[in-house]
């Protein structure tokens, strides 16, 4: 699913316009985001690593929103659950209007979710989590369903011929890359074997995958869940004169190019601009007007699919970091 540059402003200016005004015609400061002058305050804590390329898109994603809506944003990360649920903690007791988690281990972070919706506090879930956005109180989830993902994956994968496939998981316990692979799993019509690696250790991934291959000559085909882990992938493909196709899962300036060269076959696209971007104006539209986006469903960004036909136009937006 594509959301448009287009689309987007008119998220954003609907709302504006709506509060340029009062019934009397008089003005109000647009740039204060709400008709009382006050502004929005909104938490953002993901399971991303500082620096991690793909959370990055998802913090501007969120930033931008915050400027275009005059909304304050905060933004904090760990991928440890218990320090993930220190900083909820620490964001419900700045008292927010909104608190945007992402929820790679559920369970590991549900006590402080709940906590948060009990003390009134408005969450939507991102990224991961879907399954148990509602179960634990959140108004909706902007993300993908990862099995559903995986199983786009596995039949892309299937078409090109693969039927021996590693899975390459660099976020242990991370439960929506797990159900990547079981998606691919599905509908591959072959194997699919995990492989760990270490997001944090990109060099000790290329070699771990790139072992993998010169160990089983028969593995046609590496899918991996990060666009960096997509990169060492590829070179471990050269480096191991392996047949293998390589597919991946997330986008960046990188992995566009190497589409274009025809390295890597495909990239499921779950936009995390729109991650970033959506929940916010979903917030900001409840504290201004009262609005609850969702009805209790998830609001889907993906998958899409960037293969070599559509590569160059989404590598414009990845060089700007917004893909």
């Amino acid at each position: 699913m594509k959301h448009s540059t287009r689309w987007l402003a008119a998220l954003v200016v609907i709302p504006l316009a709506l509060t340029g005004c009062t019934a009397t015609g008089d003005k109000t400061d647009t740039t204060a985001g709400l008709a009382s002058g006050e502004k929005a305050t909104i938490a953002v804590v993901t399971h991303g690593s500082a620096g991690d390329a793909f959370w990055d898109v998802v913090k501007s994603g969120a930033e931008q929103a915050g400027k275009d809506l005059g909304a304050t944003i905060t933004y904090q990360g760990d991928g440890d659950p218990v320090k993930q649920s220190q900083l909820i903690d620490a964001a419900i007791a700045s008292k927010p209007d909104g608190l945007i988690v992402s929820m790679a281990n559920p369970d590991g972070v549900k006590d402080t979710v709940e906590k948060a919706v009990a003390a009134g506090i408005a969450v939507i879930t991102i990224n991961s989590g879907l399954e148990k956005s509602k179960e634990f109180g959140a108004q909706t989830h902007v993300g993908q369903s990862e099995f559903i993902a995986g199983q786009g994956a596995g039949e892309k994968l299937a078409a090109s011929g693969a039927t021996n496939v590693i899975c390459v998981i660099h976020e242990a316990g991370n439960s929506g890359l797990e159900d990547r692979c079981k998606g691919a799993a599905d509908t591959l019509g072959g194997t699919v074997s995990n492989v760990q690696v270490d997001v944090a250790n990109v060099a000790d991934a290329q070699n771990t995958i790139k072992s993998k291959l010169l160990a089983d000559p028969s593995i046609d085909g590496v899918l991996t869940l990060n666009p960096s882990i997509a990169v060492a992938a590829s070179q471990a493909v050269t480096e191991a004169k392996s047949k293998s196709v390589l597919a991946t899962f997330d986008v960046s300036a990188d992995v566009t190019k190497l589409i274009e060269d025809g390295k890597i076959l495909f990239a499921v696209d779950q936009q995390p601009y729109s991650q970033g971007y959506l929940p916010v104006v979903f917030l900001v539209l409840q504290k201004r007007n009262g609005d609850v986006v969702g009805g209790g469903q998830p609001v889907y960004s993906g998958p899409g699919f960037v293969t070599k036909e559509n590569a160059a136009q989404v590598a414009k937006f990845a060089k700007n970091g917004t893909r």
